[in-house]
């Protein structure tokens, strides 16, 4: 073996990337435990079923080399817990490279339907445990000066809907509180990362009236790890969503209405 072939070899004492993946037990979280523990990332993978989510570790550690998942049972509306528990987590891993909040929730929801107990469910799953995640994760990278957050949002979060209010509301206050985030942390080295799928084939997809550009949870994942590696401040899955939602941002409110989107 020459010089080059050694410098080249993962050596065993090498560190290893590490990440904490925040709803992880199913679609693109699952998919995210798999990529990532496939590109060498010890991941610590949270989720209320515990045993959908042991499954989706063991899958993942069954074909991997350096890289290693461990589950955590966790309902992220249980926020008390939260602090706690990242503190734990990361002296386990010994240490964090990367935080993604992925959790998310969208029931089913009648045209003429207004639920508060729906719309609540939204909120708490999907913006205000964000926020108890990811601001534990802002405390110790601001510390720090280095990592990254990564938070799933949708492009649905880019204007206000008659589908789905409370969903529409709970993405779109996560989009703003990320790009919150970043304008706060990039001054102290803190990369933040702002994911807008399109229409993933998971089961919210059952909620959708007409869907395009369908891809599979494997390939959000992929293109997901791309945007982290190249520290986009916001990605577009796929990527040509970013043209469609430009003009549909620019869509004048009385014009918008009518559309009936």
């Amino acid at each position: 073996m020459n010089v080059n072939e050694l410098s080249s070899t993962p050596q065993p004492l090498e560190p290893r990337p590490r990440a904490i993946v925040v709803g992880a037990s199913s679609g693109i979280g699952a998919a995210l435990v798999q990529e990532l523990v496939s590109h060498d990332y010890r991941v610590a993978a949270l989720a209320r079923r515990q045993p959908k989510l042991q499954q989706v570790c063991d899958e993942a550690n069954q074909s991997a080399t350096v890289g290693h998942a461990t589950a955590y049972e966790h309902d992220v509306t249980d926020t008390e817990s939260i602090a706690p528990l990242f503190q734990h987590i990361v002296q386990e891993l010994g240490g964090l490279d990367l935080i993604i909040y992925v959790a998310g929730i969208q029931p089913s929801i009648a045209p003429n339907e207004f639920s508060f107990e729906k719309d609540r469910a939204m909120v708490e799953v999907n913006q205000l445990g964000a926020i108890a995640w990811l601001n534990e994760a802002a405390m110790r990278f601001g510390r720090t000066g280095r990592g990254q957050i990564v938070g799933v949002s949708s492009i649905s979060g880019d204007r206000g809907r008659a589908a789905f209010p409370g969903y529409h509301t709970s993405k779109g206050a996560l989009t703003i509180y990320l790009e919150s985030l970043r304008n706060r942390l990039s001054r102290r080295g803190v990369s933040v990362t702002t994911i807008k799928p399109g229409f993933v084939d998971t089961p919210l997809l059952a909620n959708a009236e007409k869907t395009m550009w369908v891809v599979s949870p494997a390939q959000a994942a992929q293109q997901i790890r791309e945007a982290i590696e190249g520290r986009k401040q916001v990605a577009y899955i796929p990527a040509r969503w970013r043209w469609v939602m430009l003009i549909i941002r620019h869509i004048p409110s009385f014009f918008f209405r009518r559309m009936n989107m």
